[in-house]
């Protein structure tokens, strides 16, 4: 295997543990509203399992409120059943045209410990920058034992994806700084 083919598998690992990073960091509740936190409900609709956003429209009129218009009027019953199944944290209000979710405002105390959940997530997304540096360190000497590779140039490889999980790290830290921010500003 050539020096560049493991450096491009071990970016594409990296880069899918910073895409991993963001995705479960915009997940975390900041006690602001966002359509995001309705990802994970799904809605019974005609038998079939469906994800919240296909079957009504999301939005957020202002920070602390989002609202859910279903599509079909019979919808409703439905999507305030899968918003109460889904538990996360937030009571709809039906008036039998739209639903309402209020977010609640979060304490001091909770603020510290949702950052704690996206300090671990971080800490997760570097592991996998970690496993795939290990990964590309392991392939490039197994290049060199089997006489494709000189020793200097698994040494600029090592050096090169050294330099590539520094980035990655870097990108990973400095989402979760601003996360944190987020979290914690009241």
């Amino acid at each position: 295997m050539e020096v560049k083919t493991i450096l491009n598998e071990a970016e594409v690992g990296m880069k899918r543990a910073l895409d991993h990073a963001h995705i479960d960091l915009s997940k975390i509740r900041t006690g602001r509203a966002s359509v995001s936190m309705l990802d994970s409900v799904n809605v019974d609709y005609y038998g079939a399992m469906t994800p919240l956003s296909q079957v009504a429209n999301i939005s957020t009129p202002d920070a602390t409120a989002i609202v859910v218009q279903p599509w079909e009027k019979t919808m409703l019953g439905p999507i305030e059943k899968a918003i109460l199944a889904a538990n996360l944290g937030m009571t709809p209000n039906n008036d039998g045209q739209i639903i309402r979710l209020s977010i609640p405002a979060l304490t001091e105390e909770r603020r510290r410990e949702i950052a704690k959940q996206a300090k671990q997530i971080a800490e997760d997304s570097k592991v996998g920058v970690r496993n795939a540096r290990r990964d590309a360190i392991d392939h490039l000497k197994k290049a060199e034992k089997e006489d494709h590779l000189s020793e200097d140039l698994r040494r600029d490889g090592e050096g090169s994806v050294q330099a590539l999980t520094d980035k990655y790290i870097a990108e990973i830290d400095k989402v979760f700084a601003a996360k944190e921010k987020e979290i914690l500003t009241v």
